[in-house]
């Protein structure tokens, strides 16, 4: 923690200039002021998109089109001299494609149908009223309590407004899921009126996310029961009330009866009655209510952790109404570095579902570590048929720093999550070359630095939590380790070790049918295949299972000698990071890159303290060598499989 501090204080003192601050994210276009657009008479949306062009656009003249035979989906034909859309926000999109081909050196297919695969691609902000960012690392919040004041703040806004419409993204949840019952009075109403008529030209919609009990809490009724009429009437109210203020409000993102959070349970009813009672007060606006399946709480008491979404909601399938989403984490625990797919995407099948990726790095190294998250989502996809879903959220890394998101290839997973949004089937390889060529431009060497971005996420696993351990993280704030974590005063899933459940026999969590039987909950051939330590993939095999020391692996090592190596593969992994970084130094901004190195620098020494520390306290159960010193010296080729380039 020490060398982390002098680190960044050196940084400080070294880049005391503000040339290059990576504000600008992706959006790097150069100023021409020389394009002639051809356009139909619109609204402020089409004034967007002119003004977009007659700014940057270096190609011949391009006209934008409506066509109302084309579906009403925000999509858009863009051809060689054209962009055609039903919409006005469509034409924007198209817009943007137009722009991004420009600045990629590859040819990009134009003449086609680009549609978004969802009709709802929203980030979750948590950002508290108090202008605090609940698992923020990138400063404060840019809605509440800003730092910038009056045109200052519009101006951020709409930058804001304009990065997410460049990748597609339509909505925004503007508050903390653990929300305060204060966002539903005027002061703050009227706030989200004004933030609302900012960001609508660019196609995003705004939600809040609500405290089921904040018709009680703000003491005008009561009770919350959701079946009691008082409390309907009450919300019913309230959402008219926001709707004659915003009336494109998109709806409700609600956390119930999880972490200490009120909900329907507080009154003997279920997550269908107290989510069909707002579905009902939004249904005549056209609302939508999303309600998480993150529901971690008492009622679970000693229950397996990961099991406790599916047993609390199969039994609800079928039984929301039509305007309800299910909101489900990608795993069924919480954002972990490496953890299988969450099962409820399997047991709801008649119940709207929508994934919720974390794209603040809660627990894969908060801004001070390079990990491109798209591999994680592109894995996730692997296993759950975007088809299956609704919509996509992210949990939003955006901040009031500078640069948006703390370090500068963050802005890399806010990219990623937008293009995903729109198109699921792009790769995680092409997406990471759009990002660099865009935000590095055309000199660096976009490879090396792809390798880099491609090879992170699976190096933050092997230097935090190989093959399938999970949640040994420092207590409270998720940084750094502490595998021998246990306070007698907290709930034993509260401490890591009761995840990995390490002892002279052996280490892991035995989710087995023989176990917790957390298998049972997953689809075939998945059931089969977990249930299975011989068929178990290695990169879950602790997660399903408690394995001896000495268990021989597929590639013929102990699961001891295994976890040792990949300990400092991940080590190793970061030092070819910085080489590669070293090697850029040339074509990148002064100040980017000094940013950049030091924070690798502060990878680095993370991840030796996790080896250092997680190593030796495993080896007081497993009673072997560690075959590797604990030197600075590298010992393992880094080389990037076909998997991660999925």
């Amino acid at each position: 923690m020490k060398k982390t501090i002098l680190l960044l204080i050196a940084f400080a003192i070294c880049c005391t200039t503000n040339a290059e601050d990576g504000h600008n994210l992706w959006l790097r276009y150069e100023t021409l002021n020389k394009a002639h657009v051809i356009a139909p008479k619109g609204g402020k949306t089409i004034q967007i998109a002119i003004d977009e062009l007659k700014k940057y656009w270096n190609g011949k003249d391009l006209k934008l089109v409506i066509d109302k035979k084309l579906k009403n989906d925000d999509g858009f034909i863009y051809d060689a001299d054209s962009i055609c859309s039903h919409s006005e926000i469509g034409l924007l999109y198209g817009v943007y494609e137009a722009l991004r081909t420009q600045q990629l050196s590859t040819n990009s297919n134009t003449g086609g149908y680009s549609a978004p695969k969802y009709s709802r691609r929203i980030l979750n902000h948590w950002d508290n009223i108090d202008g605090s960012i609940e698992r923020g690392y990138a400063g404060n919040s840019i809605f509440f309590s800003s730092r910038l004041k009056g045109y200052d703040w519009e101006k951020r806004i709409i930058e804001y407004a304009r990065a997410n419409a460049s990748i597609g993204i339509n909505g925004t949840v503007l508050n903390n899921v653990n929300a305060s019952p204060k966002i539903l009075t005027k002061e703050y109403l009227d706030s989200i009126r004004t933030i609302a008529d900012i960001i609508r030209p660019y196609g995003i919609k705004v939600y809040i996310s609500v405290n089921f009990g904040s018709p009680k809490a703000l003491g005008y009724t009561k009770t919350a029961d959701p079946l009691d009429e008082t409390v309907k009437n009450w919300w019913t109210s309230k959402v008219n009330e926001i709707y004659s203020l915003i009336p494109d409000f998109g709806g409700f993102l609600v956390k119930a009866n999880s972490e200490g959070q009120p909900g329907p349970f507080d009154y003997g009813r279920t997550h269908a009655d107290g989510a069909n009672m707002l579905a009902d007060a939004l249904a005549p606006h056209r609302g939508i209510v999303m309600w998480r399946s993150f529901v971690y709480g008492a009622k679970h008491k000693g229950e397996d952790r990961v099991k406790q979404a599916v047993n609390e909601f199969k039994d609800l399938d079928g039984k929301f109404r039509n305007n309800v989403i299910l909101q489900s984490k990608n795993g069924p625990l919480d954002f972990q570095p490496r953890e299988p797919y969450a099962p409820i995407f399997d047991n709801m099948k008649h119940t709207h579902q929508m994934a919720e990726f974390q794209i603040t790095q809660e627990y894969t190294g908060q801004s001070k570590h390079l990990v491109y998250l798209a591999t994680m989502w592109k894995e996730f996809f692997s296993y759950v048929s975007p088809d299956s879903l609704v919509g996509i959220a992210g949990v939003s890394n955006i901040g009031d720093d500078i640069n948006w998101c703390g370090h500068p290839f963050s802005q890399a997973n806010w990219y990623a999550f937008g293009r995903l949004a729109w198109d699921p089937t792009l790769s995680a390889d092409l997406i990471a070359h759009e990002w660099i060529q865009q935000t590095f431009g055309q000199n660096i060497d976009e490879y090396a630095i792809a390798d880099m971005m491609l090879t992170s996420r699976e190096a933050c696993v092997d230097y935090m939590m190989p093959l399938g351990l999970h949640h040994i993280f420092a207590f409270d704030h998720h940084y750094g380790p502490q595998a021998d974590g246990y306070k007698a005063e907290y709930p034993i899933e509260w401490c890591p070790v009761y995840y990995h459940k390490a002892d002279k026999n052996g280490i892991g969590f035995d989710r087995s049918s023989k176990g917790t039987d957390a298998v049972s909950q997953y689809r075939e051939p998945y059931r089969s295949m977990f249930d299975n330590l011989k068929t178990c993939p290695d990169e879950y095999l602790l997660w399903f299972h408690h394995v001896p020391w000495d268990y021989k692996l597929s590639n013929g090592d102990t699961l001891w000698d295994e976890l040792c190596a990949l300990y400092y593969r991940g080590i190793e992994q970061v030092v070819s990071f910085q080489k590669i970084w070293q090697d850029a130094k040339p074509y990148v901004d002064i100040e980017r890159w000094s940013k950049v190195n030091v924070l690798l620098h502060v990878q680095l020494n993370n991840a030796k303290e996790w080896r250092n520390y997680t190593l030796k306290y495993f080896q007081t159960f497993s009673k072997q060598p560690i075959k590797y010193d604990f030197t600075d010296v590298s010992f393992m080729p880094i080389s990037v499989s076909s998997k991660l380039r999925q």
